[in-house]
């Protein structure tokens, strides 16, 4: 897993709207999400959430339990910043994915875009996914995004795994059912296209 100095400098030093994986509004996350017709209290997480302006979206749609995970204390800070009163109203985690204790079959909705494809060792990616498999509840929704087969090979400096949505389901394995895959190209704030995989499961109801 990528340090979180490495993390922390990022965010220290550009913009948050800057970064290439800047959106001004996480449209394909919020549509997947929003397809899983859960109640407004339903508990989100958003992994690597960092800066990212969906935690601002899915409060204005009325969800009212929402965490966000992130490792950089500098992203956490910025979308505080950013949010002012209503910052109080989501629960914030600075942490690394792969080392957390979350709560058992707490989450109904687990969210990520681009923090599986930083995970280039099988160890991070299998603490992932028992992470995942223990904080989400069963029967739950996962949505996760990775650059595509044809996406970038690196980012942020560092070295990522690219996935089809075949690939990306097989990472998952048997507890999860592929409920829908979608593409998308994210035009960054350079004017470059980056190629995304989305995967969208529901998890078994035992686990």
């Amino acid at each position: 897993m990528q340090s979180k100095e490495h993390w922390e400098h990022v965010y220290s030093t550009k913009a948050v709207d800057a970064v290439s994986w800047f959106q001004e509004h996480a449209e394909t996350s919020l549509r997947l999400i929003e397809s899983t017709a859960v109640a407004p209290n339903a508990a989100i997480v958003d992994v690597g959430g960092g800066a990212s302006t969906l935690v601002d979206d899915l409060l204005e749609r009325g969800h009212t339990n929402v965490t966000i995970l992130d490792i950089s204390a500098a992203a956490l800070r910025a979308a505080q910043d950013r949010l002012g009163p209503r910052a109080r109203r989501v629960r914030w985690i600075e942490t690394d994915i792969t080392k957390v204790d979350l709560p058992t079959h707490y989450f109904d909705v687990w969210h990520d875009r681009a923090v599986f494809h930083f995970l280039t060792d099988v160890r991070d990616r299998q603490a992932y996914v028992n992470t995942l498999l223990h904080a989400i509840k069963p029967g739950g929704h996962v949505i996760v995004a990775t650059f595509a087969e044809d996406g970038p090979t690196r980012c942020s400096g560092l070295p990522v795994r690219r996935y089809s949505a075949e690939e990306l389901d097989s990472e998952f394995g048997a507890p999860f059912t592929l409920v829908q895959h979608d593409r998308q190209s994210h035009h960054t704030p350079s004017g470059t296209i980056q190629e995304f995989t989305y995967c969208y499961w529901r998890t078994s109801l035992v686990t």
